[in-house]
């Protein structure tokens, strides 16, 4: 037996009478957006033409269609026609944002500043309710791609070298052009010789030449062995024609390259703003690069509290700029804990003096040093013995070093760093002696000692292994990683559907509260099973001191009726029932 089917009917009934639940995702990113201060969101629109939509509509469409792993216009104006939990959001049943919409909106300076103020008020929410304390914040990043062609790449490295072979043809061409009676304006020796302006001033004045030797061509008479303007005209031409079809385009090109670059080795011809980064899904295995962009995060309790994407592949360069956009006033933190691709000089210097916190960040070769092998190895200068009275190192040979000079050194980043130079004391009475205090090439040996480091790794690796250190730190795994894999793997999020740094700044920003949105559902949902249990203890301990209270008269007032009715009978019952249910048992 089957249910009735019926697919010719005229109408359809439908229950317009639809609320969600309480603790739905779609209920609480709609209250949590309603209570997002609108004051810097609500720009003024115009007064003609057709009304803008609400930001605040725009942006619950948004949070809802990323929760649901829906991140291109198209679909989300599919899931606003067809989704009832959307339909319920929007509030008319006829109204449907095209994606046109949907795109221009996600993108806008609207959404930007909206953003921005979703994490001010999502920061505040959370830490109202206690879910986040003072005790750290866990920082970390990913690679995610762009909405770019792996193969669109351009290297900083060949743009450089065309174009210094560029330039090298261009002053060829100059000293040929003198040769042939071009008279150019220009110095040679000056950098600015070979610039786009410069090369299109000798272009026209290369025209110009040229219609001087028509003219004279014109008016000159046929010539044995040919005409000698001609074949200047010849040359000249060729010139021409060399300087405006390629120098001139090729340098306007590599200067443009060179202007994307920025302080980058790479950037992609489709999004300028992806650098090319080593991601961690390689099917090929070959250590291809892709574009991409280097999103860090920092959380507690597995919310996203502060964001920001970089163009830079590595993590150690990105920790000083993303600290700077944190408020440390609203999240007061005491501990910055991150792994060690973000421990090195520079930052924990900016971290205690700048930010006066302290950090739990391992440097690079914090693990090694722990193995008993390292601490063993005589080789290590760390293993050395130092006389702090004399300033003195003697290595496993018996070598001394000296204190010699100080040093500053400055890294490819242009990051300046203070050494102690100490050089080995010359042996000249002992030729064995003497020949271990030098290189191979006859120097004395020489020792650099940078003692702001060492005083920062020394105060990393007590902080690491101190207790309350060893127990954050070992917090970082179960706070900052499963964000990550929420992203990639629950949500799906891989790739951006938008290029430029700003925009996939916004769409990130959408991502990752999205997820805060699904996760603040679920703590609320917790939130509430735990007062509701609360509530029903509560009703429990309330019957149980009804009860104790009836207990109690039924045993102050059954003896005394038993005098007034005597039975022995009944005396037994009472005995009984109080020697089964004593006073004292509730």
């Amino acid at each position: 037996m089957y249910k009735n089917y019926n697919n010719n009917q005229t109408s359809l009934a439908v229950n317009l009478d639809f609320t969600p639940s309480e603790n739905h995702v779609v209920t609480v990113l709609s209250r949590f957006v309603d209570s997002i201060p609108l004051k810097d969101v609500m720009n003024a629109t115009a007064a003609t033409g057709r009304p803008a939509y609400d930001p605040r509509l725009m942006m619950k469409i948004l949070l809802f269609a990323y929760t649901r792993k829906t991140f291109h216009g198209r679909e989300i104006e599919l899931m606003c026609a067809e989704n009832l939990y959307m339909k319920w959001l929007i509030g008319d049943y006829d109204l449907v944002p095209s994606y046109r919409t949907i795109n221009r909106f996600r993108v806008s300076t609207t959404m930007a500043v909206f953003i921005k103020q979703a994490f001010i008020q999502f920061r505040e929410l959370v830490r109202q309710a206690g879910l986040v304390n003072d005790d750290a914040l866990f920082i970390d990043g990913t690679k995610l791609l762009a909405d770019a062609n792996k193969y669109t790449f351009v290297w900083k490295k060949s743009i450089t070298k065309y174009n210094s072979k560029l330039t090298e043809k261009t002053r060829a061409l100059y000293d040929e052009l003198i040769q042939n009676e071009v008279d150019l304006a220009i110095d040679q020796e000056c950098d600015t010789a070979t610039d786009v302006d410069q090369m299109k001033i000798v272009a026209s004045q290369l025209d110009d030449k040229i219609a001087q030797l028509d003219q004279t061509i014109e008016t000159e008479k046929p010539q044995p062995g040919g005409s000698p303007a001609k074949q200047q005209r010849r040359h000249l031409k060729k010139f021409q024609r060399q300087l405006e079809k390629d120098f001139i385009p090729r340098k306007a090109n590599y200067d443009e390259a060179l202007a994307t670059f920025g302080d980058r080795n790479s950037y992609s011809k489709t999004d300028h703003d992806a650098t090319f980064m080593r991601m961690k899904e390689d099917p090929m295995r070959n250590g291809q690069l892709k574009p991409g962009y280097n999103l860090q995060i920092a959380t507690q309790h597995q919310f996203t509290l502060y964001y920001d994407l970089y163009q830079r592949p590595t993590d150690t360069r990105t920790l000083v700029p993303f600290l700077k956009t944190f408020d440390f006033d609203a999240t007061p933190v005491k501990y910055i804990v991150a792994d060690a691709g973000y421990g090195s000089e520079s930052n924990y210097e900016y971290i205690t003096d700048e930010l006066d916190k302290q950090y739990l960040i391992p440097y690079g070769m914090y693990e090694k040093e722990k193995k008993k092998r390292y601490r063993n190895d005589p080789t290590k200068i760390q293993n050395w013995q130092y006389d702090e009275k004399n300033d003195v190192f003697t290595d496993y040979q018996g070598i001394e070093f000296h204190f010699k000079n100080y040093s500053i050194r400055h890294d490819q980043y242009g990051q300046e760093r203070k050494f102690k130079v100490y050089q080995a004391v010359d042996y000249f009475e002992d030729p064995v002696r003497q020949a271990l205090a030098q290189t191979p090439s006859g120097r004395q040996r020489q020792v650099s000692i940078n003692n702001n480091w060492l005083y920062f790794k020394n105060y990393a690796r007590v902080q690491l292994q101190s207790d309350e250190g060893k127990k954050i730190y070992g917090q970082r795994k179960i706070e900052v990683e499963p964000v990550f894999a929420d992203v990639k793997a629950h949500l799906r999020f891989t790739r951006f559907s938008v290029r430029g740094l700003d925009k996939v700044n916004i769409e990130v920003g959408l991502v990752l509260m999205a997820m805060n949105m699904i996760k603040w559902a679920r703590e609320k949902a917790h939130i509430n099973i735990e007062i509701r249990k609360n509530q029903g203890n509560e009703k429990i301990d309330q019957r149980k001191a009804k009860i104790t209270f009836l207990w109690s008269i039924y045993f102050e007032l059954c003896p005394k009726l038993f005098f007034i009715f005597p039975n022995e009978n009944l005396a037994a019952h009472f005995e009984c029932r109080a020697l089964r249910y004593p006073s004292n048992v509730w």
